[in-house]
C-alpha cells in the first residue's frame, strides 16, 4: 500500500528526495503545489519526469471524502462528515468570522477520555487519525469553499476541538502542525493554531519541546475536583493539580496563549451564589 503524500512534512519529503537520488527542488514544488495552491491533480509545473514517476509510483495523493455537508441558514457555520478509507467518519467545522473562518479539526475516530458532557466519548476510541487524515480536513474544506463561496478561501485559524483528545494521538497531530506552520505550504502563523486536552498529561510533558508557540485549551468545567471528575473522569489519574503544574512550566512566546474552557451545566457549576 502506498504511503500518503500528506503524512509527510516538509523535512520528510525532502529526506525521501535525497534518499532516491531527485532534483533537491522537487520538495518545495510540491508543497507549494499541494499546499499552497491546494491542487487536487498530478504537479506538472518545474518538477522533472523521474521525480513526477517516482511520487506517483510510491505515494498516494487521496484525502478524506466529503460525505455529508450541513450549512446554517442563521450563521453561515459549515459542518462537514468526512468518510475516511476505513468507512469511519469524523466530523469537521467552518466556523465564519469577520470575513474569514476558523476551523475545527477532529483528531481520532471516538475518543478515549469519555467526558460525561461529550456524544464523542460515548462511542470510545476507535483509532487515531493520522496526519494525511487530519490535515486532509483542512485541505477539502478549503476546497469546498473555493466551490461553493468562490472568494472566502481564507481559513486563518485551526482549532484542535473536534473528535478526540489530541494529545493521546500526540505524533499525528505534531505532524499535522508541522506541515501547516511550514511556509512552503500553508503557512498558518504558530499563534492560529490551538489544541484543546482534557488534561492528557503525557502529551503536556512533550508540549514545550516538541510543539513551541502553539496555544493550548485547557477544558476545565470545573476546579473543584469531585465534580471535575464526574464531568471529565481522566482526572481521577491525571488531577487537575498535577495538569495546571505542567500548563505553568510551558513557556510561552510572545502572542500565545492558554485558555480554559467551560461548559455552563445549571445547578452543577453553574449557580446563583447567595
Amino acid at each position: 500500500m502506498k504511503k500518503s503524500f500528506y503524512d509527510l512534512n516538509y523535512f520528510d519529503l525532502e529526506t525521501v528526495i535525497n534518499q532516491n537520488n531527485l532534483n533537491g527542488s522537487a520538495a518545495a514544488v510540491l508543497f507549494n503545489w499541494h499546499y499552497k495552491k491546494k491542487e487536487n491533480t498530478q504537479c506538472l509545473d518545474n518538477i522533472s519526469k523521474s521525480s513526477l514517476a517516482f511520487f506517483e509510483n510510491n505515494f498516494d495523493f487521496s484525502l478524506p471524502e466529503i460525505d455529508i455537508v450541513q450549512e446554517s441558514n442563521k450563521d453561515r457555520t459549515v459542518k462537514f462528515l468526512f468518510k475516511l478509507r476505513d468507512n469511519h467518519k469524523v466530523e469537521t467545522v467552518l466556523i465564519p468570522f469577520n470575513n474569514k473562518y476558523s476551523i475545527c479539526l477532529s483528531s481520532q475516530v471516538g475518543c478515549a477520555m469519555n467526558c460525561s458532557f461529550c456524544f464523542t466519548g460515548e462511542q470510545g476510541l476507535k483509532r487515531n487519525l493520522t496526519a494525511s487524515e487530519i490535515v486532509g480536513q483542512f485541505i477539502q474544506a478549503w476546497r469546498w469553499l473555493a466551490k461553493n463561496r468562490t472568494g472566502e478561501e481564507r481559513i486563518l485559524n485551526i482549532v484542535f476541538m473536534g473528535q478526540g483528545e489530541p494529545l493521546h494521538n500526540f505524533d499525528a497531530v505534531k505532524k499535522a502542525c508541522e506541515i501547516f506552520l511550514s511556509q512552503h505550504g500553508t503557512s498558518i502563523g504558530v499563534q492560529k493554531i490551538t489544541i484543546s486536552t482534557a488534561g492528557y498529561i503525557p502529551g503536556l510533558k512533550r508540549w514545550s519541546q516538541e510543539i513551541p508557540g502553539v496555544n493550548l485549551a485547557l477544558s476545565l468545567h470545573s476546579p473543584f475536583e469531585e465534580k471535575r471528575n464526574e464531568l471529565i473522569p481522566i482526572n481521577k489519574k491525571y488531577p487537575l493539580d498535577e495538569v495546571l503544574t505542567y500548563i505553568d512550566k510551558i513557556p510561552l512566546n510572545k502572542k500565545q496563549f492558554i485558555t480554559y474552557e467551560y461548559i455552563l451545566i445549571k445547578d452543577f457549576n453553574d449557580s446563583s451564589v447567595e
